[in-house]
């Protein structure tokens, strides 16, 4: 490869090559003449090592660095002892052989594990054993490497996956991810359960059985209650303070305080922690919300019970309010603009 520094000295030789011809051409050159060539040679030279000393690269850094990084410590792993390497690329290692019954699972299939994942220089960038909660999910809506590397495990094993890029995230990079683009990612994981589609069907149809039975015992014994008013909708409402403003209308935009509960008390909202109220229009909230705000005035404050079909439903809000959630909510209106 000619380099920067290899052309510089190209440069010199292809000089002192013109000079040397020139002077074997012409056997009648003055001494004076030589030596105006000598000369010029040498500021040849001159200029070949200044190209050298000032226009040396530096060494290669940014993204193709990373990814080059990145290959050669696939590269270097996939001779340590223990590690095995498949046709696509994906390389594991057995940490743990288990005590399982051997069955592994399909692509199809629910699988429920326990992780941790890091990139090459020892960075976690997530962990079920970290957060103490495994994960449950379909093997075939993840990355490649872990659909493919999941299916050579049976339940109770450990492997530790290395996972090129091209089978994980590529050579995509996302700002909000710890992720960058062209990573190799290296894995441990433990296989806890595998469920068919069937079993995990039926399994949450029993989890919600067993979570909704207390929500509408929860709602049955509050309609009960001194004060609690229902209306047809189903939700329920109790005055705790009374104001004498103006009541909202469909077209309205509110400023309130408020908190949310789960029936268990655990407060998985509230304008009074952060500090400062909320100001929304009474149509851009779930509908308990809606039909309570046209329900009260200016300097009430309520607490509203809404069962979940006028609250986030058989969805929840896939965070910190499951499905079917009765929730409990404290609002003060402050005030109707």
């Amino acid at each position: 490869m000619i380099t920067r520094k290899n052309y510089g000295r190209l440069f010199l030789a292809t000089a002192l090559g013109l000079t040397i011809a020139a002077c074997g051409e012409n056997k009648t050159e003055t001494d004076s003449e030589t030596e105006a060539a000598v000369e010029e040679t040498a500021a040849v030279a001159d200029i070949a090592n200044e190209i050298t000393e000032t226009e040396a690269p530096d060494a290669m850094t940014g993204p193709d660095a990373y990814a080059l990084d990145n290959i050669a410590f696939l590269e270097n792993n996939e001779t340590a002892e223990g590690v095995s390497v498949t046709a696509t690329g994906l390389q594991y290692k057995l940490i743990d052989a288990g005590s399982g019954d051997g069955a592994k699972p399909k692509a199809e299939d629910f699988v429920t594990v326990h992780y941790a994942g890091r990139l090459i220089d020892g960075t976690e960038f997530d962990s079920s054993i970290r957060r103490g909660e495994p994960a449950t999910f379909p093997l075939n809506r993840v990355i490649p490497g872990w659909t493919e590397g999941l299916q050579l495990m049976s339940v109770g094993q450990k492997m530790q996956f290395t996972i090129p890029a091209e089978l994980a995230y590529g050579d995509q990079s996302d700002p909000r991810s710890p992720i960058p683009a062209n990573s190799t990612l290296v894995f441990d994981v433990e296989l806890l359960d595998i469920k068919t589609a069937e079993e995990m069907i039926a399994e949450q149809e029993r989890q919600l059985a067993e979570f909704r039975a207390p929500q509408e015992a929860y709602l049955e014994e509050n309609a009960k209650k001194e004060g609690i008013t229902v209306t047809e909708s189903g939700l329920q409402y109790k005055v705790l303070e009374s104001g004498s403003g103006a009541t909202p209308s469909i077209d309205s935009t509110v400023e309130v305080h408020y908190e949310g509960r789960l029936i268990d008390g655990e407060v998985f909202d509230s304008s009074y922690r952060r500090g400062e109220t909320i100001e929304f229009p009474v149509t851009g909230v779930i509908a308990g919300w809606t039909e309570a705000l046209q329900l009260m005035k200016e300097g009430d404050k309520w607490q509203i019970t809404l069962p979940h079909d006028i609250a986030y439903g058989p969805r929840g809000t896939g965070g910190s309010i499951p499905p079917y959630a009765t929730l409990v909510f404290d609002v003060e209106l402050i005030a109707v603009k």
